[in-house]
């Protein structure tokens, strides 16, 4: 695999933000674009967008006018749009391109795989970061890291050269021995902490108040049971590492899902709870407060 030396970012959500600004930090603006339609591309370079009160110098483009391929292309739509955004960029992807996905769940590498081929996709958890996103205002506290990694048996030379580049711009990630293992761990918290923040109406101080945080641990139980009936080893280790790590978050800090609820954009429980109740069923396995979660959240969207 040659050197990645340019990148190109489709989304920018909170997490989109985050990384169009550290790998325009380390590779430089004119190796860096944010890509996406005429209209959100206007908005962008109008209004401008800002991470912790700064202004990004962000190169913009129009993704239907870039002939060239990318050497990364990282995916950070939500998961509703993510196969028009495929459609934005396949152009953009050539026989020697690096795919990855920051996207919460475990259905986006392989819509991604689908789309471009396996063999070009790296997998990838975005974790242990607290982002909020208010308009173009975008405030992230710690900015956390990237797990890799890919399926057993899988050519690693693309990871290699990912690995490669976060080391020469000095980006944190880790390599976890098995990163299926991991993502399934990544929804784990993800359908605790984001649903339960959505449905109490708060952010992680009030995920550590009593009856949120039964309701949390028990839909993370609910994931751990199902993920070992897929032949994937969650723990209650597991489980109570995320719930360490979220502690640590600022009390005032909020799940993606709240923010969601909160500005009445559509949210991702198809993802999260709607993932265990599908895989539950088909194992036998109740998800009581999946379901509750999820009636709720419909409930809530319904209001909209």
């Amino acid at each position: 695999m040659k050197e990645i030396k340019t990148v190109g970012i489709i989304g920018l959500g909170a997490l989109g933000v985050l990384y169009a600004h550290l790998f325009t930090q380390g590779l430089g603006r004119e190796h860096v674009a944010v890509l996406a339609d005429s209209e959100r591309t206007r908005r962008y370079r109008s209004e401008g967008v800002y991470l912790n009160g700064q202004l990004c110098d962000f190169r913009y483009e129009d993704a239907s006018q870039v002939t060239e391929p990318v050497d990364l292309l990282l995916f950070s739509v939500k998961f509703g749009a993510l196969r028009d955004a495929v459609e934005t960029c396949r152009h953009l992807v050539g026989p020697d391109t690096t795919i990855i996905s920051v996207l919460n769940g475990i259905t986006s590498e392989e819509v991604l795989s689908q789309a471009f081929g396996s063999e070009k996709v790296v997998w990838c958890v975005a974790q242990k970061m607290s982002a909020v996103k208010v308009g173009n205002q975008t405030t992230i506290s710690p900015f956390g890291d990237l797990a890799l990694g890919v399926p057993a048996g899988a050519d690693p030379a693309r990871l290699h050269a990912l690995t490669a580049l976060l080391d020469r711009i000095h980006m944190d990630y880790e390599l976890p021995e098995d990163i299926r293992r991991h993502m399934w761990s990544k929804l784990m918290v993800n359908t605790g902490c984001n649903q339960t923040a959505m449905v109490f109406e708060c952010g992680y101080g009030g995920l550590r108040q009593p009856e949120a945080k039964r309701i949390m641990v028990g839909a993370m139980r609910e994931v751990m049971a199902v993920a070992n009936a897929q032949g994937i080893p969650l723990t209650e280790e597991d489980l109570q590492g995320w719930v360490h790590v979220m502690e640590e978050f600022p009390a005032d800090g909020e799940p993606s899902m709240r923010q969601d609820g909160k500005a009445h954009r559509k949210s991702e429980v198809e993802l999260f709870s709607g993932t265990i109740r599908r895989l539950g069923a088909i194992h036998h396995i109740p998800t009581p407060i999946n379901d509750w979660l999820y009636r709720k959240i419909q409930q809530m969207e319904a209001a909209y």
